[in-house]
């Protein structure tokens, strides 16, 4: 979703990289977009899953409902995922030609 984001948005980071932006600025500003939407979801996924505790207590063996290692551990898993999928958009965005960029329609 966010490589087709940052296709569609081809135009405006190509003129960000003719004003002047770096491709290091271009790189934070797509993983940071996809870390933001990373991070809503894992608080709004940890805490409905914090509330469906008493729920899913019957389908767990092994693990307590609120057991803090597992949650940390969906955490970590889902950032770096997150990560090693924003990559790839975010290295395109940072290597943009602007002059493509603007002349494309």
């Amino acid at each position: 979703m966010l490589s087709f984001a940052v296709s569609q948005q081809s135009r405006e980071l190509g003129l960000r990289i003719a004003l002047g932006a770096t491709g290091a600025s271009m790189m934070r500003l797509v993983l940071g977009r996809g870390l933001l939407l990373t991070g809503a979801g894992v608080v709004l996924g940890t805490a409905l899953a914090w509330a469906s505790t008493r729920t899913l207590q019957n389908l767990l063996y092994g693990v307590s409902t609120l057991d803090p290692r597992t949650f940390a551990a969906v955490v970590v898993c889902l950032t770096l995922t997150t990560l090693v999928a924003c990559y790839m958009p975010a290295r395109r965005a940072a290597h943009l030609d602007p002059i493509v960029a603007l002349r494309d329609e």
